[in-house]
């Protein structure tokens, strides 16, 4: 009997340990009955706490059932046993679709959200009526070439050799490890790469409200999650532009990005251009890497205009 009952207690505990760390967190806005949008955020170690305190409502407003979610094990999806593979990504959000009763939905893909973006839209064609990538990854190896070449450049020009050093030993590092992307991150983020040079008073106005916001107090980092990713994650230095040329032809592909966001060479914006055409692709002028936030009404308007 107290086998038993030991038995039936472990299960219990199990169960609960299991629910607890296998919680999606998500929260829908606007009514069901309007058509479907999904944000898929940035990351490995993001969240979409930015998106959802700054623009899902105002999206919302405008005619669409808006869901944010954070992905597994990042933000406030705390999961300890979470792989960060693109394959466990899929499967959320495809739990998603069920938890929501979406049989459609358009998929804003942010940053790092791109690669999901696309490569969930690659198995599920049926399920995704537009894929709007906004400041998306695709070609990750030409992205991380140019900024250690822009970088290069500027140091030079400033005979800064200290960071000429570190971008000496970036170099050297393996292409396809957790410690090559962290540091471009980091050189990318002290050269303000993903920052407005110019920003406006309203994109001030809206992150300093952010900030102090509930959101902004929920802006979690899982510092492991980028050296997960890179240590399950077989598919960790992509390029996507072959399976967009391909998908283009089951779903209406959209791409806006910001003039002033730097990770993103001339020719890496022009290719993407080509893929989708002129009359899906948007540069967006005084604008950085958080197209929401540093021209919100101008990127609400475009998205609008594609998708309604």
């Amino acid at each position: 009997m107290k086998r038993i009952i030991l038995l039936l207690c472990c299960v219990f505990i199990s169960q609960f340990i299991y629910g607890q760390t296998t919680t999606i967190y998500s929260k829908a806005y606007g009514e069901s009955k309007n058509p479907t949008l999904i944000f898929i955020h940035g990351g490995p170690r993001g969240n979409s706490t930015l998106f959802e305190g700054t623009t899902a409502r105002k999206v919302a407003d405008r005619g669409f059932y808006v869901i944010v979610y954070d992905r597994r094990g990042e933000g406030r999806s705390i999961d300890t046993t979470a792989t960060f593979t693109f394959r466990e990504a899929i499967t959320d959000l495809n739990n998603l679709y069920q938890k929501y009763h979406i049989k459609k939905a358009t998929l804003i893909a942010h940053s790092f959200g791109g690669l999901v973006g696309t490569l969930f839209t690659e198995q599920n064609p049926e399920k995704v009526t537009s894929l709007i990538l906004a400041g998306a990854l695709f070609s990750q190896q030409e992205t991380y070439d140019h900024i250690l070449e822009t970088t290069q450049k500027y140091h030079v020009a400033k005979k800064d050799s200290l960071m000429l050093s570190k971008i000496s030993e970036i170099e050297k590092l393996p292409k396809n490890s957790a410690e090559y992307r962290k540091q471009f991150y980091e050189i990318a983020s002290q050269n303000n790469y993903f920052k407005m040079p110019f920003p406006t008073k309203e994109a001030n106005e809206i992150r300093e409200a952010y900030e102090l916001s509930e959101y902004g107090r929920n802006n979690i980092r899982n510092e492991r999650a980028p050296i997960l990713f890179y240590q399950n994650e077989d598919k960790n230095n992509m390029d996507t532009k072959p399976i967009l040329k391909k998908l283009k032809k089951q779903v209406p592909l959209f791409a806006i990005y910001g003039q002033q966001d730097h990770i993103f060479s001339e020719k890496q914006l022009r290719d993407m251009k080509q893929i989708v055409q002129d009359q899906h692709f948007k540069i967006i002028d005084n604008c950085s890497h958080y197209l929401f936030v540093d021209q919100q009404e101008e990127f609400i308007d475009t998205v609008v205009k594609w998708i309604k």
